[in-house]
């Protein structure tokens, strides 16, 4: 299984904000300059999670990103739903499949069972599951100053 940057970039934008003080805001060039991911990629990503409510874009002067709701709340598991786009791992689990060996395959239930499982182990978890033990290490690592812990 392989999840796309599109996802990636989305758990590292709410890690980032979750590591922030709660009223600390970010800027997309913050975060695209932390983890060296282009600007542009990282808008939509942004766009993406403000439309989901993972987070708040303030316009303006004062603006920036807040994490709209608490680390405990933001599900793993619903977070990668959410945010890839199909969660396909062969082509015959598409609309348009092609591959002429479906009718007598097998994979196709072992995979699916699989991916199941795969979001099953996420669902047991939280972004503040990824933040309990190592945030001040993730702060540093993200060069976030103490001051905005």
């Amino acid at each position: 299984m392989h999840l796309t940057r599109f996802t990636d970039y989305s758990i590292r934008v709410l890690c980032y904000l979750a590591v922030k003080k709660k009223e600390e805001r970010s800027t997309i060039s913050e975060i695209a300059k932390t983890f060296d991911i282009s600007n542009n990629h990282l808008m939509k990503v942004v766009q993406s999670l403000g439309h989901k409510r993972y987070i708040t874009a303030i316009r303006g002067k004062n603006g920036g990103l807040l994490l709209k709701r608490d680390p405990a709340t933001i599900g793993l598991g619903d977070l990668v739903r959410h945010m890839e786009q199909e969660l396909c791992l062969m082509e015959c689990f598409r609309d348009e499949n092609k591959c002429i060996i479906t009718p007598a395959c097998r994979l196709k239930p072992m995979f699916s069972e699989a991916l199941k499982a795969f979001l099953e182990v996420l669902d047991r978890y939280t972004l503040a599951d990824m933040l309990e033990k190592d945030q001040p290490h993730l702060a540093e690592l993200m060069r976030i100053p103490a001051s905005e812990l």
